[in-house]
């Protein structure tokens, strides 16, 4: 069982970049309406990841309009065409469940430098 769970680990994971919770990311997600079949981009500040392998997953927030938007993305889908780093966030905490309740300037985050 567990070498099955491995060559299937293997296979279907894809090459992403290293980003945590706090950073800025542009998710490029594949959405299908009808028979077309667009790229739509969803930028904002990754507030939650979890590790699990081949399910791995991340939640994205965003302010649009005034509202906030939250969306779950599969880290391993082939529904996620591409993730870009926009910059990397400073943060103490795995879950940034606290931003929910902040807004504007409140609601900033610090940044880490990155070497190169």
């Amino acid at each position: 069982m567990a070498y099955e769970l491995d060559t299937l680990t293997d296979t279907k994971a894809v090459e992403r970049p290293d980003f945590n919770s706090g950073d800025t990311v542009r998710v490029h997600a594949k959405v299908v309406e009808g028979s077309r079949e667009r790229i739509q981009v969803f930028e904002g500040v990754v507030i939650r990841k979890r590790n699990k392998g081949i399910v791995s997953n991340f939640t994205v927030r965003k302010i649009a309009s005034g509202v906030g938007v939250e969306r779950t993305f599969p880290l391993n889908s082939p529904r996620v065409d591409k993730i870009e780093v926009v910059r990397h966030g400073r943060v103490r905490r795995k879950n940034l469940y606290y931003l929910r309740g902040l807004t504007g300037r409140a609601a900033r985050i610090k940044e880490r430098r990155v070497g190169a």
